[in-house]
Parts: C-alpha cells; sequence; structure tokens
C-alpha cells in the first residue's frame, strides 16, 4: 500500500554567511491516508520548516516528498503550493474580518458553481458543529469558534493533506483541551490525512496516531498515540 505522504531523507537549509546552514537533515517519514501524524519537540528544532516544504514553501536541498504517489519536491522538482491539494490551518486563524463564518469557509471555493459551494459550506459548518453560526463575523465568535471556523475553511476545498501548525497554542487551557479532542474527531470523521506540528506532548498524543519526536532537525524517535480521552 502506497503512503498517502511519503518524505524519504529531507535535508532542508539555507545558505548562510559561512555556508549552508542546515535546519532539516536526513528526515524521513511515511503516513498512511486519513491518519493523523504529528511531530513534536521544542521550538527551533525544525518541525515548522519540515511542514512548510510540505506545503511548497520551503525549498529541498536534497530527499523527496510524495503526496498520493506524485512527486511534490526533490533537488530540480518544485510543485507551487497552489497545485500540491495541501491545506493549512496557523495558529494564528487568519480569518478575514470582513465577511461572515460562511464566507470565510467558502473562500476557497470561489470558483465553484454557487449552489455547490453553499452545499459544501453548510456540510463544513456541520461538521464542526457550528451550523448555525454561518451568518456571523469573526468576532461575534469565541476563540474556540473561530478555530473551528478555520479549520472548516481548510478541510473545504477537500486537501489530500491538512497541515496544522500549533493550532491550539492560542487558546485557554481548558478550552485547548476540549477542542484537541473535538479536532480530532473532526478529522477523522471526514477521513482527513492530517499532520500537526506542536511542542506539547499531550496534545500530540490525544490528536495523533503515529508521533514523530523531533531534536535539532532531526527525527529522533517515535511515541504512541492517541491517549484515550473518556466516554465517548
Amino acid at each position: 500500500m502506497t503512503a498517502a505522504l511519503h518524505i524519504q531523507d529531507l535535508q532542508l537549509g539555507y545558505d548562510g554567511e559561512h555556508g549552508l546552514h542546515t535546519v532539516v537533515d536526513g528526515f524521513s517519514l511515511d503516513l498512511d491516508a486519513g491518519r493523523i501524524g504529528c511531530l513534536l519537540g521544542p521550538s527551533g528544532c525544525g518541525k515548522t520548516t519540515v511542514l512548510r516544504a510540505i506545503a511548497g514553501f520551503e525549498p529541498v536541498r536534497a530527499g523527496r516528498i510524495e503526496l498520493g504517489g506524485v512527486l511534490l519536491s526533490a533537488p530540480g522538482t518544485h510543485v507551487p503550493p497552489e497545485k500540491r491539494r495541501v491545506g493549512m490551518m496557523f495558529q494564528e486563524y487568519a480569518l478575514f474580518p470582513h465577511l461572515t463564518a460562511a464566507q470565510n469557509v467558502g473562500f476557497g471555493l470561489r470558483r465553484a458553481a454557487a449552489a455547490e459551494r453553499d452545499a459544501r459550506v453548510g456540510a463544513m459548518l456541520a461538521l464542526v458543529g457550528l451550523a448555525e453560526a454561518g451568518g456571523r463575523f469573526p468576532h461575534e465568535l469565541s476563540g474556540g469558534q473561530q478555530q473551528r471556523i478555520a479549520l472548516a475553511r481548510a478541510l473545504a476545498p477537500t486537501p489530500a493533506l491538512l497541515l496544522l501548525d500549533e493550532p491550539f497554542s492560542n487558546l485557554d487551557g481548558i478550552t485547548r483541551e476540549r477542542l484537541t479532542v473535538e479536532v480530532r474527531g473532526i478529522l477523522k470523521q471526514a477521513g482527513q490525512t492530517a499532520v500537526l506540528v506542536t511542542h506539547n506532548e499531550h496534545e500530540a498524543q490525544v490528536m495523533a496516531d503515529r508521533i514523530g519526536t523531533m531534536h535539532n532537525g532531526r527525527l529522533t524517535g517515535w511515541l504512541a498515540g492517541p491517549l484515550p480521552t473518556g466516554p465517548g
């Protein structure tokens, strides 16, 4: 079975004053369709750089990135970000303040027919439990609700892979704990393949099926997940 995401011997870096500064080296990962992977490690360990390379925002010095058997990145090969079918959700939700929740969710569907777009937006709002909030503006939503709208917007174009960069870091502890469980449920219900980046080990173990620990630009080991979260 071909992995949905295949990364082999990835090297990422940039040219510095004293030559190449390597940020990530020898990184390999396989993630099956419908699974949630996680890169866990402290700030500066290279995990977000890997995420940016998967999205197409960082050039590859060596190695390769494939999605669904299609080569996205390698030395001499670079598929533009907008053609990768990769969605991203950042820690700053970046909702458009002048658009309603429904308009935010439908932003990436502007080329779809109106009826198709409206149906998809409605389905995504229902999926994240905010079917009645489509007409509200971001400032009228709580932080947790804004996060779920951002998730619905990321899922709306049906990405082959969803990347989540510290998506819970701006939330208070109670909301963060609750939404970690809820977002895993939403992603599993959607059958979405995803990669999460975090420095929080508990968050990683609640969210992810497969957890890779990172240190100094290298994958150093694997942890089990997810943790049991109680009834339901």
